[in-house]
């Protein structure tokens, strides 16, 4: 009987070398490295939802747009709206993911959005989970 062969990114074969930067940066030079695919995409996937539309340079497609809504006035019309976007984005501009579960829920009387992101690395065993709390 085969078993099914753990894949392994072809970068993550060199334990020493960097494949990115981790967030927050707070590193001793500013960032840490990371040394895993796994770490960097999870970083990846965090700065893109934290990234507001046109803030970017040379890139003005790139990030979420989420942070917008906070001021504005919340209903799950907006949320589920917005989910779609962002399900759409994620897809085009990380095209190795497989998202399990994405939620958009709010607290209307705080003006709070929760983001919660269950993923995996496409053809791996790689599952994790990104929350953010969007606050005034």
């Amino acid at each position: 009987m085969a078993y099914g062969a753990k894949r392994i990114q072809p970068i993550d074969l060199e334990p020493r070398r960097a494949v990115g930067i981790t967030v927050p940066l707070s590193g001793k030079a500013v960032f840490n490295s990371s040394y895993e695919t796994k770490n960097a995409i999870k970083s990846n996937l965090i700065n893109f939802i934290l990234t507001g539309k046109g803030e970017r340079y040379f890139n003005p497609t790139f990030g979420s747009g989420i942070r917008n809504l906070i001021f504005a006035n919340i209903n799950r019309d907006n949320l589920t709206s917005l989910e779609l976007i962002i399900r759409d984005e994620l897809a085009s501009f990380f095209p190795n993911l497989d998202i399990n579960e994405l939620t958009l829920s709010s607290n209307i009387d705080d003006n709070t959005i929760l983001f919660s992101l269950k993923f995996s690395i496409t053809d791996t065993q790689v599952e994790e989970e990104i929350i953010i709390n969007f606050e005034q």
